[in-house]
């Protein structure tokens, strides 16, 4: 009988900092240090005290920009290699934190959507984000789910299903008719703790907004606002993208130690699905209520806003005609409505035209504007800083119009066009024009 190969403990190294790869994030390497022995420069930059590091890799982990390595010695370098080669049995050092940190997240499973609805109306962006929700659901491996929580809406249940969910969590009661903060949080984070989802989505609408607040803080957990994209890795954490510093980058966010993980997307940003007719799933009946007497918010009158005729709902809108800063004043705008009142569309605005006071701020396109998805966006005038683009790039045609042929635009465009867009606009309108007359 041959004795077992001795265990041989695998060298641990220690963290050291790679030049000119550090974005001076905040000190996250230095608050993830259990033994503090991480400090920080004037500059942000991370300086390692080599003989405190314990080489657990925590910093390195949580690195945003890979900016930290493992450095070993000559010595320890020649143990890793002999290891290596003679295919020893390596003594792995368990961490008690993150096993126990493994076993909490393993109780998390399942995608859930929050199907928003006003009075039984459903808003089409809980839709769009079942669509995306059966992409993570598939994945993750787990069942796409959806919260319904109002009075008289099973009918949503229905919906649920036809649009991709297989079960749905209902809370059917007087006290969820109409929305109010504190009804909803406590019956959201009754079904939470009940039945421990992993991921949860919703709307970035005024509702979606206040109450994913609301429940984060509740329950303890992570929020990422207004994402662009949704995604899963390979450790089951939910990648999160969403435009940072004002618009001029785009941040990957993960919440990797607290569940569930919670975003808000906007409408319009992702597709929607195909509808299923007769789809079929669960229904789960939660009776749980909040008693109305505990409800401090009480609803006296819905006064409907009023909207004007010049108020336009540009984000259901096929065609959109926009301007920037390029239409030099607002009168211009009259060429953007001719052409889309051809084309039975809208006219749409970039912030800057926005701000100059130009247009109203129900037309602006982007980040802190409205997203949209027409068939057909024709931006005229607008250089496309990024702040916009993310508003208007999932178009499923984009034409620029830009005097400016290195603009920002046309790297997003399908057709660009460089001229004056005072001479270009009339012409296509009267091209148009001319066209519809010929079918007449």
């Amino acid at each position: 009988m041959t004795d077992p190969k001795p265990k041989q403990k695998k060298p641990r190294g220690v963290a050291r900092l790679l030049d000119g790869k550090c974005i001076a994030c905040g000190a996250r390497c230095q608050s993830s240090c259990p033994v503090n022995c991480i400090e920080m420069t004037d500059t942000g930059e991370p300086i390692v005290e080599a003989d405190k590091c314990i080489g657990c890799q925590k910093c390195i982990k949580i690195c945003p920009s890979t900016a930290l390595e493992m450095f070993f010695t000559v010595e320890e370098q020649k143990i890793l290699a002999e290891l290596a080669a003679l295919a020893l049995p390596v003594e792995e050092e368990i961490d008690p934190e993150a096993a126990v940190l493994a076993r909490k997240l393993a109780e998390y499973r399942g995608v859930w959507v929050f199907v928003e609805q006003t009075e039984g109306e459903p808003a089409k962006v809980s839709w769009e984000l079942l669509g995306v929700g059966a992409e993570l659901a598939e994945k993750l491996g787990v069942e796409l789910s959806a919260m319904v929580i109002g009075e008289n809406v099973e009918h949503l249940c229905l919906e649920a299903f036809a649009h991709g969910a297989t079960r749905v969590y209902l809370m059917d009661a007087p006290v969820y008719y109409h929305y109010r903060t504190e009804a909803y949080v406590e019956a959201s984070c009754h079904l939470i703790e009940k039945y421990k989802p992993e991921v949860i989505l919703m709307g970035a609408t005024g509702m979606g907004r206040d109450l994913a607040g609301a429940i984060a803080t509740r329950v303890g957990t992570g929020l990422t606002a207004d994402c662009t994209g949704l995604s899963i890795d390979e450790k089951r954490n939910l990648m999160q993208t969403r435009p940072a510093f004002g618009g001029n980058i785009m941040a990957t966010i993960m919440c990797d130690k607290y569940r569930p993980q919670m975003s808000t997307v906007r409408p319009n940003v992702m597709p929607m699905p195909e509808r299923r007719e007769g789809a079929v799933g669960t229904i789960i009946r939660d009776t749980f209520t909040v008693p109305e007497d505990s409800v401090l918010t009480k609803v006296i009158e819905i006064i409907r806003d009023s909207h004007s005729k010049g108020t336009v709902d540009i984000t259901g809108a096929e065609f959109i005609v926009s301007g920037g800063r390029g239409m030099m004043a607002p009168e211009n705008f009259a060429l953007l409505q001719e052409l889309a009142d051809e084309l039975g569309g809208v006219v749409g605005a970039s912030r800057s035209a926005v701000d100059a006071g130009w247009m109203p701020g129900d037309r602006q396109v982007g980040q802190t504007g409205k997203t949209v998805r027409p068939k057909i966006y024709i931006a005229c005038g607008i250089s496309g800083a990024i702040q916009h683009l993310v508003g208007m790039q999932d178009s499923d045609m984009v034409i620029a119009i830009n005097r400016d042929g290195s603009a920002p635009i046309f790297e997003v465009a399908t057709y660009g066009i460089v001229g004056d867009l005072f001479q270009v606009v009339p012409a296509i309108t009267a091209k148009i024009r001319s066209l519809k007359q010929a079918k007449h």
